[in-house]
């Protein structure tokens, strides 16, 4: 165990008056604040992990010792635990202590129940494009019972075992399993696999629009129908089947595992790139200094650098960066959508989405300008799934 106090001999107490300080020298000390806060929380999780790992250990202790019963009971912690931090050597360790066969069922199996098992590392094993992986995650789908399941409750099933990683292939890979098993289990329903994609993803977009709180915009049941017309080798879907899909995700939103949080200053600790610029505004067309940290393929910005909360959030996916010609040292990020979807911080402190069709941002001389647009050029990530479900549309829409 981690001794009482144990930040105070990681990092000194800098005995300081941030007044006193120059820019470089303030920027040095938000680095060991933010270095400190990940030191004291990673401790402080190591903390947690220890104790519950003692608690579990305890039980075995009070109980009678009976040779290979307690030890392939410690076996089987042990190899729980090693998963919950790298699922493959977990595997391994559960596999080589004679607790679980080294078969894509047995392993789908264990990953099925799930008993003290992390979801998120679940849907990280699930995902890998590799073998045992492919055929565990194909085992793993065959284990729902969808026949005559309507598609909203088998999502709530498959969803709820496990915490979808955050890699587009990913997803694309495990939404497909479930599209072909879905699809085969209720083939009278249905035409080919992918219109269970294109309605298993419609679905989930359905269940952000109603609940997420950033979206003013919220879709109507006729809209949700209108969105999915055509989508079933040509023809349509029922449309009371999609209207119940729509009222069911109205009535209860999607219970998708959560993982750990984590803090932004934590978030912010290793940027790709951060410093003052000036941002146009987006109603008002004023101009204003704001600073600016470029990581994890988000560009954030806050009204003043001691901030640790920002001001607005740019996610950098499918958009574009170019030089303003009618302003000196600006750059312009903007998409080929009518709005940049982006989030910001209203006057009462709540986030909401942004109204910004670009972002016109000022630098402060031209190297400032190039590096920082080459920087933001470099994070920005184009989502597979854009080019994705356009492809599968146009599938689930022409006839075989």
């Amino acid at each position: 165990m981690v001794a009482p106090g144990h930040d105070s001999y990681l990092l000194p107490q800098l005995e300081i008056t941030e007044h006193s300080l120059n820019d470089d020298q303030k920027a040095q000390l938000i680095e060991v604040r933010r270095k400190k806060a990940l030191v004291k929380r990673e401790l402080n999780v190591l903390d947690q992990e220890l104790a519950r790992i003692n608690q579990e250990l305890s039980k075995f202790d009070s109980r009678p010792t009976g040779g290979s019963t307690n030890e392939k009971t410690l076996d089987d912690v042990h190899g729980r635990q090693k998963f919950n931090v790298d699922p493959k050597k977990g595997i391994e360790s559960l596999v080589s202590s004679g607790i679980l066969n080294d078969t894509p069922e047995d392993i789908a199996n264990l990953l099925y129940k799930g008993e003290k098992l992390n979801k998120t590392k679940i849907g990280e094993y699930l995902g890998e494009n590799r073998e045992p992986n492919l055929t565990v995650l194909r085992r793993f789908v065959e284990r729902f019972e969808f026949a005559k399941m309507d598609i909203v409750t088998a999502l709530r099933a498959f969803l709820g075992k496990f915490r979808l990683p955050g890699e587009a292939q990913k997803i694309d890979r495990m939404m497909e399993e479930f599209a072909v098993v879905y699809c085969e289990a209720n083939s009278t329903v249905y035409s080919k696999s992918d219109t269970c994609y294109v309605l298993a993803f419609s679905i989930i977009m359905l269940n952000t629009s109603l609940h997420n709180p950033s979206v003013k915009d919220k879709l109507t049941a006729d809209q949700f129908v209108k969105m999915n017309n055509g989508i079933n080798d040509g023809g349509d879907l029922p449309a009371q089947l999609l209207i119940n899909a729509y009222h069911s995700i109205k009535t209860i939103p999607f219970e998708i595992p959560e993982e750990d949080t984590q803090d932004f200053t934590i978030t912010f600790y290793n940027p790709d790139k951060r410093g003052y610029l000036v941002k146009e505004g987006g109603k008002r067309k004023t101009w204003k200094k704001r600073y600016f940290v470029l990581t994890d393929n988000c560009l954030y910005y806050f009204v003043r650098e001691s901030e640790t909360e920002p001001k607005g959030i740019v996610p950098l996916e499918n958009l574009m960066v170019t030089e303003c010609k009618d302003r000196k040292f600006t750059f312009e990020i903007r998409s080929e959508e009518k709005f940049i979807k982006a989030a910001k911080t209203d006057s009462g402190g709540k986030m909401v989405s942004g109204n910004h069709e670009n972002y016109r941002i000022q630098a402060a001389n031209q190297e400032e300008m190039t590096s920082w647009m080459d920087a933001i050029r470099k994070s920005i990530s184009k989502d597979p799934f854009y080019t994705q479900m356009q492809v599968r549309k146009k599938n689930a829409m022409s006839k075989q």
